[in-house]
């Protein structure tokens, strides 16, 4: 096993710059996930560190050898493709066994190490088979064991798993997390799907336009977001991002208005007719029964009953001359009846309230 360390790791195509200045080490063992928009540098990085991209300025660092110059043969690193990649005239076994051949590993160590991946993976009873023969999710695991089987000192995986179907992508990842605390081999997974980031990792990378946005534990990435961007990526439904102006110590959005607490203010300081952005979370919305200061009402545009909540998709309703309606979801409890064309209203719970600063997409509260 080994740990990974980027320095100021930067890859550039002609004039495109897909990466840039990007630096973090993962720990020996631990479970990373790089998560972003598509073309945001998460398969380059990964391709870097498994060598098959050259960096163009910093350097890499696999264990304490330094891998910049390293063929990707020699790296120790073993890669999970998108598309699996197997070899269709080679049965399961001759697949689990190839990198092993491949390094010149004997016979009965060969053996050895097939039939135990292929019986963690619930595999064995398909090692005579030939890879067209083997459903989706049966041929992921072939590729994980053909990965696992080899003992790299680092696991680079690219989105394995979005090819299967929901409940197949489900039993997966859970079945990688338990692979993971069994094996204990430092892994880098890069997915779009903010699920699997939320519940495989350790620590997850956001990633934006080539660029680190925010490195944090899950939970603290999702409950302290560093900026607008983050904060509407990690979520389902996402958060809620309001645009409002502060004026006469309250906060003004579409033709409605609510009092800015004095803890926020006292935090942050605003000017009148400063223009703000509200992020809270639909779960951070609350139904009351009648409108107050601290109140702001909605119409119901969508009803989507998920079983154990509802999702209610919303808008602030506006006068004809105003500007377009401003969307807002919510979760409630699924015995609320609400239809569309219905007025709610709502309570923010102002301990979870986000302000960003409309321009950058800075965090400018909580300030800590």
């Amino acid at each position: 096993m080994a740990k990974v360390r980027l320095e100021r790791i930067t890859r550039q195509f002609k004039e495109a710059v897909a990466i840039a200045d990007i630096t973090f080490e993962v720990p020996d063992g631990e479970f990373w996930v790089m998560v972003g928009p598509s073309g945001c540098g998460k398969s380059t990085i990964l391709r870097t560190i498994a060598g098959l991209e050259s960096a163009t300025s910093g350097n890499l660092y696999i264990g304490d050898r330094l891998a910049n110059q390293v063929p990707a043969r020699q790296r120790d690193v073993a890669m999970v493709f998108q598309n699996y990649a197997l070899y269709p005239h080679m049965s399961v076994a001759e697949n689990l066994a190839f990198g092993l051949k491949m390094r010149k590993a004997d016979s009965q160590t060969i053996q050895e190490r097939v039939e135990s991946v292929a019986r963690s993976l619930d595999i064995a009873h398909l090692l005579d088979r030939k890879p067209k023969q083997l459903s989706g999710g049966q041929q992921q695991r072939v590729a994980l064991g053909r990965a696992i089987a080899r003992k790299p000192q680092v696991f680079l995986l690219d989105e394995p798993l979005s090819n299967l179907d929901a409940q197949l992508r489900d039993d997966t990842r859970a079945e990688l997390k338990q692979l993971h605390q069994c094996l204990g081999i430092t892994t880098i997974y890069v997915t779009h799907d903010q699920v699997e980031a939320m519940t495989l990792a350790d620590q997850i990378v956001v990633l934006k336009q080539g660029r680190i946005q925010q490195i944090g534990a899950p939970q603290a990435i999702y409950a302290r977001p560093t900026n607008r961007m983050v904060a509407t990526f990690l979520g389902n439904p996402p958060m809620n991002i309001l645009s409002a102006t502060f004026e006469d110590g309250a906060f003004h959005l579409a033709d409605q208005s609510f009092t800015c607490p004095s803890a926020i203010t006292a935090h942050l300081p605003l000017s009148p007719g400063q223009s703000v952005e509200l992020g809270i979370r639909p779960e951070h919305l609350q139904l009351v029964s009648a409108s107050e200061d601290q109140d702001f009402n909605v119409e119901v545009s969508v009803v989507e009953p998920l079983g154990r909540e509802i999702l209610i998709r919303a808008v602030l309703p506006t006068q004809p001359t105003s500007s377009a309606a401003q969307a807002i979801n919510l979760q409630v409890s699924p015995e609320i009846r609400v239809r569309p064309g219905d007025r709610l209203s709502l309570q923010i719970d102002f301990a979870q309230l986000f302000i960003f600063d409309p321009a950058t997409g800075d965090r400018l509260y909580p300030t800590s």
